[in-house]
């Protein structure tokens, strides 16, 4: 396959990852989130952000023994999906109270990005040697399809002081970065978008790729979202399908695999469609309980203007996953 077809091939892929884009996005009202109080007077809600949009939840668990979660940001009113900007972190140790750490990256903070900003899709964050490394997609040109980037910044913290440090070179016009470190070290980089979902090594300065990014072969109907998590030796590799159908979208899916880069074992649905058009999530574990992060459009019912949520996960002795009970501030099953 010659050097045209192929970069023919991944506009088109783009194009499917991103055509959902402008859909509902012109009804939302310029009205903030409803503030959400504790119905049961427990600490239970969800979604539990509820003084900005957000979406796209990249939860990790970091020496300090507090959960962190890296969304995406929607901005209203929404023109769809490309006013996205401007990063919040929120974190919690205890699932009840949580704390906005503030904004860490805009897209004016990025001198190599696109001049009219915006585009700042979902991004993961990952920790090694002392420093935290954020990832986050972002075009580098108004021909915003085609020149995605995937840029890194850097910080000792957590939830402050991030700088951009530029993009991972050599990578093909893609989003959704996920970055998992395995127990030995070795950090893996993973992104996709369009029914292409591709991983490889990184080296130990975490913004360069050790190697050549492969093909992750044995997915079922992959579309986005690629998010990889470890129990007990089986890695699990879990993302978002093409499903629509009836008005419902976006199934959260997973594979397992004995190694980080497959091949991998389709296993099923962990979450079903949520009522956004999108859905985008990560699995951590926190204190000894599993969770499921994903995010709906049940603050605003609008497809652009979306809300992070989570609820338990558990698996069954077999290692496979049971489907996630979605439930809303009430804790009643959505």
């Amino acid at each position: 396959m010659n050097k045209r077809i192929i970069n023919i091939t991944l506009l088109a892929a783009l194009v499917i990852a991103t055509a959902g884009c402008s859909k509902k996005g012109a009804a939302a009202k310029n009205t903030p989130p409803p503030v959400i109080e504790d119905a049961n007077g427990d600490g239970r809600k969800n979604p539990f952000v509820s003084q900005i949009y957000t979406a796209d939840p990249s939860a990790h668990v970091w020496a300090d023994g507090r959960l962190y979660v890296y969304p995406s940001h929607d901005i209203d009113p929404p023109r769809g999906c490309d006013l996205m900007d401007k990063y919040h972190v929120y974190s919690t140790d205890d699932m009840v109270t949580w704390k906005d750490e503030g904004e860490i990256l805009r897209a004016s903070d990025v001198d190599w990005g696109r001049p009219e900003g915006g585009f700042m899709w979902a991004p993961d964050c990952a920790y090694k040697n002392g420093t935290y490394y954020f990832y986050f997609p972002h075009p580098s040109g108004t021909d915003w399809g085609n020149t995605w980037k995937i840029g890194v910044a850097t910080s000792k913290s957590p939830a402050s002081g991030f700088k951009s440090q530029g993009y991972i070179a050599g990578l093909e016009s893609l989003i959704d970065p996920c970055v998992f470190v395995d127990d030995d070290g070795q950090a893996y980089f993973y992104y996709g978008g369009g029914n292409i979902c591709k991983g490889g090594k990184l080296k130990d300065n975490m913004m360069e790729i050790d190697g050549t990014m492969q093909t992750m072969q044995g997915l079922n109907d992959f579309h986005e979202a690629t998010w990889v998590h470890k129990r007990n030796g089986i890695y699990y590799l879990s993302y978002a399908d093409n499903f629509d159908e009836a008005g419902k979208h976006n199934r959260m899916k997973y594979a397992t695999s004995k190694n980080p880069l497959g091949p991998w074992t389709y296993q099923g649905v962990y979450i079903d469609p949520t009522d956004s058009f999108t859905d985008h999530g990560s699995i951590v574990e926190f204190k000894g309980q599993w969770y499921a992060f994903y995010h709906n459009s049940s603050l605003s019912h609008n497809d652009w203007l979306r809300s992070i949520c989570a609820n338990k996960l558990y698996y069954n002795a077999d290692g496979t996953i049971r489907k996630v009970i979605q439930t809303d501030l009430n804790g009643v099953k959505l």
